[in-house]
């Protein structure tokens, strides 16, 4: 039987690498039989691209094919990634992406816009209005729930993922090296890309293979954002906004701990910086997101008095950390 292979589908399934190829590979020819059968749709691959590669070269082998049924492509997007993402060991970057393609699929579903349009590429766009739709927060919510994460992940999975698009296009082969830990750029320098104009983009994507650095990092250290100007002078004496207690410090560690998810084992320097350099990506790429979207609200006085009191309070969380030890 001859298959379809849609080129926005196949992006969507992490690739095997060599070895985990040649190995399934081997698990077929052994078998003599493709033992789980390749899902399509019309005739069009939706699961088994790799099966059907090696079939391809051993025409012998029998195989099945499950004809699944979806409304549109917008099903099919968020069917993948749900079905990669609970199938697979994948890294962090790609579990990123394929939570954010499929909130970008499942939001165009339930927001009623499937108009199927497509890029110059031929690859399936999704409408930005449906962003805004009541819907979208349910979707996120539950997404947020199926994979152990806040809904806030489940948005900046969404920024993220269209960045890697976006650079992918403009630089092949980014997205492979991203996926694959090649290189590591912070989630808010790949997100940027897709908001960048088409002149911009390429110069951004080629940034993302620069090695990082802490002024790369952090935007550059400075003791108090004043100095930059960032801020208007404020002689007021900052209040902090929250002091977080022993105790809730405590509850939120004993959660932790008795998350499934969260990792019992000793754990080495690179996950633990990992982790860190995450949530400051995080930090950052939110700030950086709500200060530019909102910035004739957040020039107001009494907003930027409050915005100082987060940074003061910021700094000061941080400086523990500085010049001595965590133990």
């Amino acid at each position: 039987m001859e298959l379809q292979i849609d080129k926005e589908f196949a992006e969507k399934i992490p690739p095997l690498t060599p070895e985990e190829y040649e190995q399934l590979e081997a698990n077929i020819l052994s078998d003599g039989v493709v033992i789980n059968p390749i899902i399509a749709w019309n005739g069009v691959i939706v699961d088994g691209h790799n099966r059907y590669r090696i079939l391809q070269a051993h025409p012998e082998i029998p195989f099945q094919v499950h004809e699944k049924q979806f409304a549109d492509r917008y099903e099919v997007i968020a069917w993948i990634c749900k079905n990669q993402l609970g199938r697979r060991n994948l890294t962090p970057a790609q579990r990123k992406y394929l939570i954010g393609k499929q909130y970008e699929a499942e939001k165009a579903i339930h927001g009623g816009k499937r108009d199927n349009s497509r890029d110059e590429d031929g690859r399936f766009t999704a409408s930005s209005q449906n962003g805004n739709l009541p819907s979208s927060e349910k979707t996120c919510d539950r997404i947020a729930k199926e994979n152990g994460i806040g809904k806030n992940t489940v948005i900046r999975s969404e920024a993220y993922a269209a960045g890697i698009d976006a650079a992918e296009e403009v630089l092949p082969g980014i997205r492979q090296e991203i996926f694959s830990g090649d290189i590591h750029p912070p989630d808010k320098d790949v997100a940027a890309i897709a908001r960048a104009s088409p002149d911009e983009r390429k110069a951004l994507a080629e940034q993302l293979r620069l090695p990082r650095s802490p002024s790369r990092s952090t935007q550059g250290e400075c003791d108090d954002p004043d100095d930059e100007g960032i801020f208007e002078d404020d002689d007021e004496a900052v209040v902090p906004l929250f002091k977080p207690s022993l105790a809730s410090i405590q509850a939120i560690s004993e959660r932790m701990a008795s998350d499934s998810g969260h990792p019992r084992a000793v754990v080495d320097t690179e996950f633990i910086i990992y982790e860190l350099e995450d949530a400051l990506g995080s930090m950052i790429f939110r700030w950086d997101t709500c200060l530019s979207d909102y910035k004739k609200e957040a020039s107001a006085k009494d907003c930027q008095k409050k915005i100082k009191e987060l940074v003061q309070e910021g700094i000061r969380y941080l400086q523990q950390y500085k010049g001595r030890s965590t133990k």
